[in-house]
């Protein structure tokens, strides 16, 4: 039998596309995007109350995909193809072009390894292409760890840090390695388990090796074991749940991010905190953020 609780909104601001959000604790402040609206957004989380007031956002020409912060302050943002480093002054520099020019994919979510290097994919807004990325930007540039993918999207690994999950949203799969954080070295991709009800979407790890995995067109978050077993389900009052994070000075407050891409007026009457941040108490805590380690 599993458990069930609810998840509440949080703040007022509505979004086309949340996605992707990071706590960062050095600065109390949770960052996440919204990818349709081009832009990152900062803002501050009341523990006891769940609230999350906007402080602050960085705008962009594209689509912002994902977004990752340095120990120092640094963002590295996911633009529509390429890989953008914000300095504290607001000085913007291209690191790394991930997708050629004109291709019709964009880059998706991304995430921290544990040793700062920063990981983010990619995808076919027509859903079609089966060739689409999953790369890794380190001191030695960019490694390609998939390029057969439909839709990649979200990211985790295990408190150890030794093994990394992948999700491919379209098939519904899980995909498990192992990883050496030292290294990044990397064993055979296997398929861990697959969701077939709903899309998987954004995910992450919580401190018992947990998987918290965002369900898009479902309107919840699951919690399941790394083989698939589902432990426990936060409902969410909007169908587009895209990704969730742990978030709060003990890390117990779960962040969700949702959207109103792609939902009918119909479906934003009945559901019209679509687009909002919820979160939601649980009973376990989250791992600790990695911060990204700035490429020299």
């Amino acid at each position: 039998m599993t458990l069930t609780c609810t998840a509440r909104p949080a703040g007022a601001g509505v979004f086309a596309l949340g996605e992707g959000p990071v706590w960062d604790p050095i600065r109390d402040r949770l960052l996440w995007v919204d990818i349709d609206g081009h832009t990152v957004h900062r803002g501050r989380l009341d523990p006891g109350s769940g609230r999350i007031t906007a402080t602050g956002s960085w705008s962009f020409t594209a689509e912002t995909g994902a977004v990752a912060v340095a120990a120092t302050g640094e963002l590295i943002v996911a633009e529509r193809a390429t890989l953008t480093r914000v300095d504290l002054d607001g000085t913007r520099t291209e690191l790394a072009r991930v997708l050629p020019e004109g291709s019709r994919s964009r880059l998706n979510d991304g995430a921290v390894d544990p040793a700062g290097r920063f990981l983010v994919g990619s995808l076919d807004p027509r859903e079609e292409s089966g060739a689409e990325v999953l790369v890794r930007l380190g001191d030695d540039g960019l490694t390609t760890l998939d390029a057969d993918l439909t839709l990649s999207n979200g990211l985790a690994w295990s408190p150890a840090g030794d093994r990394l999950y992948s999700i491919d949203t379209v098939p519904g799969t899980v995909w498990v390695r192992d990883y050496d954080p030292a290294t990044g070295g990397t064993g055979p991709r296997q398929e861990a388990f697959t969701v077939t009800d709903g899309h998987p979407d954004g995910m992450c790890a919580d401190a018992d090796g947990n998987l918290w995995i965002a369900i898009w067109g479902r309107g919840r978050v699951e919690r399941r074991t790394p083989e698939g077993r589902l432990l426990a389900t936060v409902a969410v009052d909007a169908p587009h749940t895209s990704s969730v994070a742990f978030a709060g000075p003990a890390l117990d407050t779960l962040v969700i991010t949702t959207a109103t891409t792609g939902l009918t007026s119909d479906d934003l009457a009945r559901h019209p905190d679509s687009g909002r941040l919820f979160t939601a108490r649980t009973d376990t805590v989250g791992l600790p953020p990695a911060y990204w380690n700035p490429v020299p």
